[in-house]
């Protein structure tokens, strides 16, 4: 609770206090006036200054000026009729109450997103010449600078570890609560926050690029993009607002005006009772706090879970979601190769991986960096000279005097060996000793350990097609489908292909107000992720591209939180309409109780701060989202 918000309390407590002492107390006339404009100025005071605002500004038609006409109207009836200035306190009393509930949520709804932007670094440690920790500001730190990240300290720009090993807390960027353990050559992201282990990281990005800034410019962008919901609220109370005065000041002219000219008692106090009544009534405080509120608060609910919307109109789309389409690499898979299977047709399985170890020994690419991780003995004491990589075939070497040729189809019709086929998807590497083909070995990414149970858990959730987009093979594309229990794959796709995939979806689309989603993490897949009807990047792993093209965005890269943030959306949207329902609801009906005499200010209030409160706690909910986690 900040400062103002105990200001406002104390307020609220000290007036309630005073109107019930105030009811023993036996004064009359002025005195008693005077007596009840103390608490009255005590919990008031700021509406009127507003409202006094709002008039010399040209922009008086707010929820304070008809707090502000219906107080001072009722004190007046007071004055003229009974002397009872309960009623008038009350309505600001209770008006602040509900202002009080509004403000408490907004801020509990602030501090769940700046627990997320306080994941912004301060510094960042660099060595100095004489071997010294400096501190220095992370924007001033250039690529390929080693820094030391001490326990307890933040990550201040991605990088990958050179020394140390450790435990790193993530939850604040990807909300998974179990630490991540990072090693030698392990990548770390900005924002982590170091457990216990000495780390010294080698910077892959300058920090203007690193996922901290970008993770903070997305939370600052979303507050600005409105959804529908929002825009039609805003513009429905500048419109609504006027007329209701000018219905107020109908209601407390016209029916004592038309009884006059009929020869008939005018009643004006009955009348003008009734109007004021009826602003209270009609004050569209419910609508206006509570539907931003429970936009604000599920996008504040979602960065918990690590899921990144980048504004309440993308929150609104992702809730009419009903058709995901997913890119393969990196998305439902690793991205990561590893060797699936090994086929030796002269030599045993060891001896097979042992000698295409050898020979991928100073190779970067992704299927050397595989057959190294499947062979780990492949530091021995073997003899490995003369590497040559052939464009286009693959990579051979000499292996204790041995020609090791490692590589595809077209290098062993090179060298004349008789290479098999394989029937298992992936990429087949074959292996030729001194001319004779020796095997073949299959490398296959791997699929990432939630895929499954996020296809499962979308079609739990209404989602009716699921479609994979891949530039892989065919027979590849096929498998990982078929695991995955997808709809429908299309493979051997080129970046514009997918874009005619998506358009042709798109077309397909029975229901207008059905949308479509598309996943992907890489360069290529910008061009979709901008053409869907939303875009979903992976956020840890993605690219810059991916993620500034996206709407939402994935920051621990599982795509279970696909699953999670559309439940998350879909029950912000439910909030949404439960309150414009139950606000609109309420509202005509005592609006109606209250013309035709029936609804007193008591009514009036509940009408106004009780449908408020109730709507604002309700909108509080969205906040407070927990879903069942993923079986590993």
């Amino acid at each position: 609770m900040n400062q103002k918000q105990k200001k406002t309390l104390i307020r609220i407590l000290i007036t309630a206090i005073l109107l019930a002492a105030l009811h023993f107390v036996p004064a009359e006339g002025i005195l008693r006036f005077v007596l009840y404009m103390i608490p009255y100025f005590i919990v008031g005071y700021d509406i009127l200054i507003k409202a006094f605002k709002g008039i010399i500004n040209r922009q008086p038609f707010d929820e304070c000026l008809l707090m502000v006409i219906a107080t001072i109207g009722a004190i007046a009836l007071a004055l003229y009729r009974s002397g009872d200035y309960v009623e008038a306190i009350a309505v600001m009393l209770f008006y602040q109450v509900g202002e009080w509930f509004q403000s408490y949520a907004v801020g509990k709804s602030r501090r769940s997103i700046a627990d997320l932007m306080d994941i912004a670094p301060d510094y960042a440690n660099v060595e100095a010449e004489d071997g010294s920790l400096e501190q220095v500001d992370p924007e001033d730190v250039e690529v390929g600078t080693v820094i030391t990240v001490k326990p307890g300290e933040k990550v201040p720009i991605d990088g990958v570890v050179v020394e140390g090993r450790s435990s790193l807390n993530t939850s604040a960027l990807t909300g998974e609560s179990l630490p991540r353990d990072v090693a030698e050559d392990d990548p770390v992201i900005s924002g982590s926050i170091n457990l216990n282990g000495l780390l010294k990281i080698r910077t892959t990005k300058e920090f203007g690029d690193s996922t901290v800034t970008k993770i903070l410019e997305l939370i600052e962008d979303a507050s600005s993009r409105k959804s529908k919901s929002e825009n039609f609220i805003t513009r429905f109370a500048r419109v609504y607002t006027p007329i209701v005065v000018y219905a107020a000041i109908a209601l407390a002219l016209i029916p004592p005006v038309a009884l006059l000219l009929m020869g008939r008692a005018p009643l004006w106090g009955d009348w003008i009772y009734r109007a004021l009544t009826f602003l209270i009534i009609s004050c569209p405080c419910a609508l206006v706090i509570s539907i931003p509120l429970s936009f604000f608060a599920g996008l504040g609910g979602a960065s918990r879970q690590g899921v990144l919307v980048k504004g309440s109109n993308y929150m609104e789309t992702l809730s009419q979601t009903r058709t995901i389409v997913f890119d393969k690499t990196g998305t439902l898979t690793k991205g990561t190769f590893r060797v699936t299977a090994v086929h030796p047709a002269q030599v045993s399985e060891t001896e097979l991986l042992h000698m295409a170890a050898h020979v991928e020994r100073f190779s970067d690419h992704p299927i050397g960096i595989s057959l190294r991780l499947a062979y780990p003995n492949e530091k021995d004491d073997c003899l490995v000279e003369d590497v040559e990589e052939i464009a286009g075939q693959g990579i051979r070497a000499k292996i204790n005097g041995k020609l090791v040729c490692v590589g595809n189809t077209k290098m062993m019709d090179s060298i004349g060996a008789v290479w098999k086929n394989c029937h298992h998807p992936g990429t087949t590497i074959h292996v030729a000793i001194e001319g004779t083909y020796a095997g073949h070995i299959v490398i296959s990414d791997t699929i990432k350990p939630h895929s499954r149970q996020a296809i499962d858990t979308l079609k739990k959730h209404g989602i009716r097609k699921t479609v994979m987009l891949t530039g892989d093979n065919a027979a590849v594309a096929t498998q990982v489908g078929e695991e995955l229990g997808l709809d429908e794959v299309r493979s051997e796709l080129l970046p514009q292909n997918k874009v005619e995939e998506v358009e042709r979806l798109l077309s397909e689309k029975k229901n207008e107000k059905d949308r479509l989603a598309f996943v992907g993490d890489g360069i290529n897949d910008a061009p979709v992720l901008s053409r869907s009807d939303i875009g979903i990047a992976m956020g840890a792993m993605g690219s810059d591209a991916a993620i500034e093209a996206a709407d939402v965005v994935l920051m621990d890269d599982d795509p279970y939180k696909i699953a999670v943030a559309i439940q998350i959306s879909r029950k912000c949207l439910r909030i949404v309409k439960e309150n414009i329902w139950f606000a609109i609801g309420i509202k005509v009906l005592v609006l109606l109780l209250g013309a035709l005499g029936i609804a007193n200010m008591w009514a009036a209030i509940f009408s106004d701060v009780g449908v408020c409160v109730l709507a604002v706690l309700n909108a509080i909910r969205c906040m407070h989202m927990d879903f069942p986690a993923p079986k590993d």
